[in-house]
This record gives structure tokens, C-alpha cells and sequence, in this order.
């Protein structure tokens, strides 16, 4: 059943799990008066709050999703913790003060929450910088097979190889070059496996 309206912090959560566009779409109306009010009490306009609070929204949202979230406040509080903290390090690379924050409810640290999520952030763009520099027919064998789940048949036919198993033979070796584009580019040395699926 699709509710129109999600009365509790938990209910709301269990219809993110449930991807009910409903409750993504309450989970943005219903907090952000409080993050513009505080982002225009601290050097920033409506703009700042949007960008902010749409940030903050995808942490809560990745969080709710990995399983690993654990409510220890309102729903309300950590949202406003987690768009404090990033408002206040925007501030800080902004070169704006940031001196004497004016709070309007409480709030929880939040710091490992964000280091994570700004973590996978940049892993993600350095992956799509080493999938520009890998060039083709890489990036699009690539591109294929993982984002558009393309079988290694239809990429065999899209390419001109001659089988499924040349194909995934070159999806391979394109794997193996991007892996190591990235690993230059993160100054990196650990190990990632490829599954040779």
C-alpha cells in the first residue's frame, strides 16, 4: 500500500526502504524551513540552503539504504546535524565566517557519517575521470556491461567480435587499465578485484 503521508520518524524511514517517492518527496518538504532559516542566519542565501539541504538529503538517503542506519535522535536533528557540518565547512572553504554559528535546535555530531560520504564522492569522480582518460572502445565496453547491464553477447554485436567470450576476454583487459588509471590518479596502491563475469 502507498501511503500519502508518513506520520513518524520511523514510518518515513521504512518508506525510503521501500522506495515510496512519497516519502522522499515528505523527507524534503518537511525539514528544510529550518536549514534556510539557519543558512541565512550564517552568511549564506536560499540558494546555499537548497544545495545544502539536497547534499544532506542524499547522505540520509544513502545511509537509510546501506541498512546501517541506527535513528538516536529525531529524524529532524540529524538532518540538521548533517547540514550544519557541511554548511560550516563550506563556510570554512568559502573563507566566510563561520566564527559565532547561530543554532536554532539541537544538534548531534555527525562527522563520520559525512567523511564517508565525501570519501565515496571522490572515489566516484576519480572513476569517471580515469573512465574519460581509458578512451574508447573501453569506456563504452565498460559503460555497457555494468551501467547499462548489457549482456557480453549484445556487446560481442555491438563491437564486431567475433563471440560473448572476446568480448568479455576485452572487457577484461579494459578493466585492468582503468584500474590502473584510477590507482595513479588516487595515488593509491591497494588491491581492487575484477570479477571476470
Amino acid at each position: 500500500m502507498i501511503k500519502d503521508s508518513y506520520s513518524s520518524d520511523n514510518e518515513l524511514i521504512k518508506g525510503i526502504i521501500e522506495n515510496s517517492d512519497e516519502a522522499l518527496r515528505q523527507l524534503y518538504k518537511m525539514y528544510f524551513p529550518s536549514i534556510l532559516q539557519f543558512v541565512l542566519n550564517n552568511n549564506g542565501d536560499e540558494d546555499d540552503a537548497k544545495d545544502i539541504y539536497q547534499e544532506a538529503i542524499i547522505v540520509v538517503y544513502d545511509k537509510i539504504k546501506s541498512g546501517s542506519f541506527e535513528l538516536n535522535s529525531k529524524l529532524k536533528t540529524f538532518i540538521y546535524s548533517v547540514c550544519r557540518r557541511l554548511w560550516l565547512k563550506r563556510l570554512k572553504l568559502m573563507s566566510r565566517s563561520a566564527g559565532n554559528v547561530t543554532d536554532f535546535q539541537d544538534f548531534i555530531p555527525v562527522e563520520d557519517d559525512l567523511e564517508r560520504h565525501e570519501e565515496k564522492d571522490a572515489q566516484l569522480n576519480l572513476m569517471e575521470g580515469a573512465l574519460i582518460k581509458l578512451g574508447e572502445p573501453c569506456k563504452t565496453i565498460i559503460e555497457d556491461y555494468y551501467l547499462h547491464n548489457q549482456s557480453m553477447q549484445e556487446i560481442a554485436e555491438k563491437f564486431g567480435y567475433t563471440n560473448a567470450e572476446n568480448a568479455k576476454n576485452q572487457k577484461y583487459k579494459c578493466l585492468m587499465r582503468l584500474k590502473k588509471i584510477f590507482f595513479q590518479s588516487s595515488g593509491k596502491t591497494e588491491e581492487i578485484y575484477v570479477r571476470r563475469s
